[in-house]
């Protein structure tokens, strides 16, 4: 398939909001096209540089810089969902951001993610608002009385900002502690996790990866086994669902949706993730075309890839001293390793990962 009238042309520049190991691992993959990345943070220690062509150090509230930045760049994205929605509609009033702002701002709130997510006929895990410790009290017997999670609204992630809760005061005391506006989620009896990692290209076409069977530890990723076990028509469910969010939010770009199935064959909507994707990481060394290649594709307006597998994956995540695991590792003849540049291996830190390949099991 041709490229679009509209395609960057190599030798273009990808600005990259964020400088952690998914901006690294997409200017990797930007590489190859001929592209450029610039990436843009205000961190001090930047994975993401040391493969970039070029970093700025900034405030995501720095309009200066901003507008500096974007003067540099053809199209902006992203490798993080908390980029503040002001900087991004900045930027939009500039250059192109892909995917939109819309996206950052359903996804950056639990309770407009959840009610966008119903809204669309899709569902979820029962929920209501609670943003103080009186509306948690409500809400908790709105959910029924029976144990929930509190999580804050904005900005947590790896089981950070969450609390298990079995009654009112429970609920009321972890949306004190938090300090913060916090929704109630109902706790969901699910047989498995998965996620779908998909895109969308500028023309509408959509590219769904495998599903992908995810597991925990200390509620960070800790495997993602991909092909998923899951039925012929729950994977299909499972492309749907990514399909039906995709096109709602006029996506383009790579996204990240994680699904509980249910005891009863239901999939629920957990959350989405407006950026590539930790448990898709598998697709760099099983697929025809990795995650991190297809959303450079997507956002310069490139062709998709198909999102054709080749091999089974086991994906497992080396966090804070799993690193130092790294020589046994690289000595696996069925291992792919991949090392995130950081300097220090903090407990609960993501250092690397590591995709083992294993015989196809057949096509999808």
């Amino acid at each position: 398939m041709a490229a679009a009238p509209h395609a960057l042309p190599p030798g273009a520049t990808i600005g990259i909001l964020g400088g952690g190991q998914l901006g690294r691992m997409l200017a990797l993959a930007a590489a190859p096209l001929g592209l450029h990345v610039h990436i843009y943070a205000p961190d001090a220690e930047s994975p993401a540089a040391e493969t970039a062509a070029k970093l700025t150090r900034g405030g995501y509230d720095d309009e200066a810089m901003l507008r500096a930045f974007a003067a540099e760049v053809d199209v902006v994205t992203y490798e993080f969902e908390n980029v503040p929605a002001a900087c991004a509609a900045l930027l939009a009033g500039l250059k192109p951001v892909r995917p939109g702002v819309k996206a950052l701002e359903v996804a950056q709130d639990r309770v407009t993610e959840k009610s966008a997510m119903r809204a669309i006929g899709l569902g979820t895990a029962p929920f209501a608002k609670a943003d103080d410790a009186e509306e948690a009290r409500t809400a908790f017997a709105a959910l029924g009385g029976k144990p929930a999670i509190v999580k804050t609204r904005r900005l947590g992630y790896d089981g950070k900002g969450q609390a298990r809760v079995s009654d009112a005061d429970e609920a009321a005391a972890a949306v004190a502690r938090f300090g913060a506006p916090c929704i109630l989620e109902g706790l969901v009896s699910f047989e498995r996790e998965i996620s779908v990692v998909a895109a969308r290209g500028i023309d509408g076409r959509i590219e769904a990866f495998e599903p992908a069977e995810n597991t925990h530890e200390g509620g960070i990723l800790h495997r993602s086994v991909a092909p998923a076990r899951l039925k012929p028509q729950i994977a299909a469910e499972a492309w749907r669902i990514a399909g039906v969010i995709l096109e709602a939010l006029e996506y383009v770009g790579v996204i990240g949706v994680e699904l509980f199935l249910d005891k009863d064959g239901a999939l629920l909507v957990n959350e989405i993730a407006p950026r590539v994707h930790n448990s898709g990481h598998w697709t760099m060394d099983a697929c025809a075309v990795s995650q991190f290649e297809q959303h450079i594709r997507a956002v310069a307006g490139w062709p998709l890839k198909p999102a054709v597998r080749f091999a089974d994956c086991e994906m497992e995540n080396l966090i804070g001293d799993d690193v130092t695991r790294w020589r046994e590792i690289a000595a696996e003849p069925n291992a792919c390793l991949h090392l995130y540049g950081k300097s220090e291996a903090r407990p609960g830190r993501k250092m690397g990962h590591v995709n083992r390949l294993f015989p196809f099991s057949g096509r999808r």
